[in-house]
């Protein structure tokens, strides 16, 4: 029987069409290649294969598991307890270990620096800076004014109960308000600010009396900042000699201090962190060559 309806062939092209019109568009019958129908098939099979070999149909509470019982979770908890299995063998011998006596171990001081980096960047790098520069208000601890002392011991000190929080043990050093609470007057501020000012090289107001500030200095400022400037570490009092000040080193600074001074706080990590931490930041921190 013959086809009483022949397929069209484009002229354009050479190919027949399949008959299929839409929108005077024709489509043209272009089989795909061979090579690419074989390896499509090979994907099928494959795909049967790893059904039955690998995890892959979900149940109501389940799923099948397949022949080979592979698991990639399991996989990923093995290795995890691996992991935790291996760290508590160090984190239990720097726990044991006298924090002077860490970096006597090489391989304990190399856990205890790797520890230390990445608890630094996960809890202390928002405040102090990804290497530890400070900002305004948040001290730098590269460099060599510690507020209360930057051995290993006072590091670990501060770390395990923070400053100005509630913690039994915490570090507490409060600057009176002496502008906000009307212990001093404007004049006098600004009289023991300039002394404080000219002290330490910065320039001063023109036509105050120094001498006065002085005398207010003794009176108000020496018993926690000493009566050289140099600072009181045993009472959180900074050097007012360093060449960094917490807030900014500027006579207008000093004035803003004095008068209703920013208290920072710091937390206390006893409570969020566990042991072994605390002392690879501690040693991972006085690293950054600040430390005394």
């Amino acid at each position: 029987m013959s086809d009483t309806h022949p397929k069209e062939v484009d002229q354009v092209s050479g190919v027949e069409t399949t008959g299929h019109e839409w929108d005077g568009l024709k489509e043209l019958n272009n089989p795909l290649p061979k090579w690419w129908l074989y390896l499509f098939y090979v994907t099928i099979v494959w795909a049967v294969i790893y059904w039955v070999l690998y995890p892959s149909w979900p149940l109501i509470s389940s799923y099948t598991t397949g022949v080979l019982g592979s698991s990639q979770r399991a996989e990923a908890l093995a290795a995890l307890e691996e992991g935790v299995a291996g760290r508590s063998k160090f984190a239990d011998q720097i726990v044991a270990t006298p924090l002077a006596d860490i970096s006597n171990d090489q391989q304990l001081l190399q856990f205890a620096m790797a520890n230390g980096r990445a608890a630094f960047g996960d809890n202390c790098a928002p405040c102090h800076g990804a290497g530890g520069t400070g900002f305004e208000g948040y001290p730098n601890l590269q460099d060599d004014t510690w507020i209360w002392g930057g051995t290993l011991d006072d590091i670990h000190t501060t770390l395990l109960h923070g400053i100005r929080v509630d913690n039994d043990n915490a570090r507490f050093g409060e600057m009176p308000a002496y502008g906000r609470d009307e212990l001093l007057s404007k004049e006098e501020i600004s009289q023991v600010a300039n002394y404080v000012a000219s002290r330490t090289g910065l320039e001063t107001d023109e036509g105050v009396d120094l001498a006065a500030g002085e005398t207010l200095y003794v009176d108000n400022c020496a018993a926690c900042h000493g009566d050289n400037l140099e600072g009181i570490q045993d009472v959180g009092a900074p050097s007012l000699m360093s060449a960094n000040y917490l807030y900014g080193k500027s006579l207008d600074a000093i004035k803003a201090q004095i008068t209703n001074p920013r208290n920072g706080v710091m937390p206390a990590w006893e409570d969020r962190l566990d042991p072994a931490t605390i002392k690879s930041l501690t040693v991972y921190v006085h690293a950054f060559g600040g430390g005394q």
